[in-house]
């Protein structure tokens, strides 16, 4: 037979769990996914001022898109190599403020696909008024510049989830230009 202090004791530790398990799932709420795309490769090189001029960004606010799927590929003339991969939907680099840094005026880069429409086809762009990345399918609204692609409106912050843009590694080269990667 299972003494009182025994029961009184599993009693408050089901209690604890029960507290712990529910301050937890509320404050998992307030985090943003950004892995629901699919992760594909992605490698597009910019290294040297020339391929940075030509296709990179120049200040904040500034964007250009990589895609290179089914026929479609753009930017126009960017020389497409065998090792150039541009991840689920394509590429958005854009000048902005790094969101772990603070530092201003750098390169980011995000995944193009809503991650509320998971498609290769639906994919964001950007609002010039509010320089937020926009998805026409579903409207949601995504902060590009300053928060790591979270979301700031539509179904992406008012669902169940939080979804943001899956984000890619914009890396600075010695010789000038980046390499944008996962």
């Amino acid at each position: 037979m299972l003494s009182r202090g025994f029961l009184s004791f599993l009693k408050k530790g089901s209690l604890c769990l029960s507290l712990i398990a529910m301050l937890s799932a509320a404050s998992s709420c307030n985090q943003v996914d950004d892995d629901r795309i699919p992760s594909l490769p992605v490698y597009i090189d910019l290294r040297g001022a020339g391929m940075w001029n030509s296709y990179g960004v120049a200040g904040v606010g500034l964007s250009r898109r990589f895609i290179n799927w089914q026929g479609e590929v753009s930017p126009s003339g960017f020389p497409y190599t065998a090792n150039t991969y541009v991840g689920f939907g394509g590429v958005l680099l854009i000048g902005g403020i790094d969101p772990f840094t603070a530092e201003p005026n750098v390169p980011l880069a995000y995944d193009l696909s809503c991650p509320v429409e998971r498609s290769q086809t639906v994919r964001v762009y950007i609002d010039s008024d509010k320089l937020e990345a926009v998805c026409p399918q579903c409207g949601s609204r995504y902060d590009v510049l300053t928060a790591g692609g979270a979301p700031v409106g539509g179904p992406a912050l008012t669902g169940k989830y939080k979804y943001g843009l899956r984000r890619y590694v914009c890396q600075p080269e010695q010789s000038g230009g980046y390499i944008v990667h996962n």
